[in-house]
């Protein structure tokens, strides 16, 4: 696809003025530091060729050749006629089009990529660069291989008219087969992507990624305000915007690139999936109820709510390795009560979710107090759904006094967006475990407890309401709360005699906020042993298994039904 080497250009230039600082930069120096100034940050806009050569693995690079011819389909001219307007272009950066495809390795694991070079004609969408990128797609479909795309664009090449716009439904659907076939899609967002661009491939990637300060819109900037009639903000539409918001999953510098790319790759890559670990001993679960001591079921609450016991991502430090965290729901928030994402568990690749609740007063505010609004609900069924889909095991955390009760939670669907959990975990084609490392309250907690099987820490504690709020209800005094949790059984022993649990994972002397490590190795072992086991079954069978389990609670025995008749 390439013609003539590229005339010279900007970055051929001894020194460069900074758009970030307006400092002059020496271009050798911008060059070995990828790109990105080395006094302010600011990331520079790269050829598509140098951003391959970044990214791949030196060595692996093979251009693959897309048939794809750019036409003049309504002999277009503005202040030049359109082919004039292209043959510019195809000097300047020495490709036939504005797309790139490659394939390769990163960190050792193969893909194919896509490319877009924002100095071909702005990076516009037609019907070529359409062709490059379905094109991209079907090579990663064939060879059944990850698909990056790197996405820089001003939107729709309106010298192309309709035909322009018909290139976001014929990506979409590109993606749309990738997606059916189980294979993981990446979108890397750079400055800037917009218009159809932004509306179609850039955004329907199973994991979006950006560069600082990266702008993605479908409609411009300058549009919006000559629209609304006022300023917008000044980080409007950029990288970290769209991070708060839930639109993106991570925002990461160009030198992280290659990292984050490989241990997202290695999750999806079945050949280099591997168990590190010995097998866990036979002690690692207790599943005897009668094995256990009595426990004051008011001391076990107050217990699992102690802000000293580890967190969710304190065990994501310790049990798993190359944890990668993504974010949001895509549809407008980002909830810091659940935390989720792709990391390895004695090198098997799994996707890890849990409630995050915090240690100290203003960490636990931060998080609101360990109780996810709709926004975290979205975004596990999101992680969910795409562990379905490319063959991960689920392993969530449980800590939580229940769903966010706020008027807000409320407006945007709390109940719409727990029932959708329980609901894609119940059909979830991989295995699930969950173990309940505080406490677990409602149904808040049960969105992401619907698994194979249900663990619980010896001093966790599972209920359908708080102590309290039972104690308000029925006794009418919250200070009846230690009768009530009496009464509810919440204590993990209860817990586990009435088949509500699976097992109890033992806690350190102490209990596991007195040792984060040792409680961390017990939990470790415990997965491990489970993920196995449930790793063994066919998805059809684990889905049916797994739905038996809770159509047996409340269920009446097939004796008493028939000594009734």
């Amino acid at each position: 696809m390439t013609t003539a080497p590229p005339k010279a250009g900007p970055l051929d230039a001894e020194w460069l003025l900074c758009p970030g600082c307006r400092a002059m930069v020496y271009r050798r120096r911008l060059a070995r530091n990828l790109g990105v100034c080395a006094d302010c940050g600011h990331h520079h806009r790269l050829p598509a060729r140098e951003r391959i050569d970044q990214l791949f693995d030196p060595g692996t690079v093979e251009t693959i050749d897309v048939p794809a011819a750019t036409r003049d389909v309504l002999a277009f001219a503005d202040t030049q006629p359109y082919p004039e307007r292209l043959e510019r272009a195809r000097r300047r950066t020495g490709l036939r089009e504005g797309v790139l495809v490659a394939a390769g390795r990163i960190a050792d694991r193969p893909l194919v990529a896509a490319v877009m070079d924002f100095g071909f004609l702005g990076g516009s969408l037609g019907a070529a660069a359409g062709e490059l990128i379905t094109g991209a797609a079907e090579a990663a479909l064939r060879r059944h291989v990850p698909l990056l795309i790197v996405s820089a664009s001003g939107g729709a090449r309106m010298q192309e008219g309709a035909v322009s716009l018909m290139q976001m439904a014929r990506t979409s659907q590109a993606l749309a087969r990738l997606n059916e076939a189980g294979i993981l899609t990446l979108s890397l967002i750079t400055d800037p992507t917009y218009g159809g661009v932004a509306a179609s491939f850039a955004t329907q990637c199973d994991v979006i990624i950006a560069e600082p300060a990266a702008r993605l819109g479908f409609a411009g900037r300058r549009v919006i305000e000559q629209t609304i009639g006022h300023a917008l903000p000044a980080d409007f539409q950029t990288a970290e915007f769209l991070l708060d918001r839930g639109f993106i999953d991570t925002i990461k510098p160009r030198h992280a690139l290659r990292g984050t790319l490989g241990r997202l790759l290695a999750a999806a890559d079945p050949c280099g999936r591997r168990d590190d670990a010995p097998p866990p001993g036979a002690d690692a679960v207790i599943r005897d109820p009668d094995l256990m001591e009595p426990v004051d079921a008011w001391r076990a609450v107050r217990r699992a709510r102690d802000l000293a016991r580890p967190t969710t991502l304190d065990y994501v430090d310790r049990v798993f390795e190359d944890f990668e965290e993504l974010h949001g729901d895509r549809l407008g928030g980002d909830c810091p009560a659940i935390v989720g994402g792709v990391a390895r568990l004695a090198g098997h690749p799994v996707v890890v979710i849990g409630h995050q609740r915090g240690h100290s007063a203003s960490e636990v505010a931060a998080r609101d107090y360990g109780m996810p609004g709709p926004a975290g609900y979205r975004k596990a069924a999101r992680l969910m759904r795409l562990a379905g889909r490319i063959g991960l095991p689920v392993v969530t955390f449980v800590d939580t006094p229940g769903a966010h009760p706020g008027e807000a939670a409320e407006e945007r669907g709390q109940a719409y967006a727990i029932a959708e959990c329980l609901q894609v975990l119940s059909g979830l084609p991989v295995p699930v475990v969950t173990v309940i490392i505080g406490e677990g309250g409602s149904g808040g907690a049960l969105a992401l407890a619907v698994a194979d099987e249900v663990l619980i820490s010896e001093g966790g504690v599972y209920s359908v309401i708080s102590p309290e709020g039972c104690a308000s209800i029925l006794w009418g005094d919250a200070s009846a709360a230690p009768r009530a949790a009496e009464a509810l059984r919440v204590d993990a022993r209860s817990l586990l005699r009435m088949g509500v649990v699976d097992g109890v994972v033992p806690e350190p002397d102490g209990g596991s906020q007195a040792d984060h490590e040792e409680a961390a190795r017990r939990v470790a072992a415990a997965l491990l042993a489970s993920v196995r086991t449930s790793a063994l079954r066919e998805p059809h069978l684990l889905v049916s298994a797994r739905r038996r389990r809770f159509e047996a609670f409340g269920a009446v025995p097939r004796h008493e039904v028939e000594a009734g008749s």
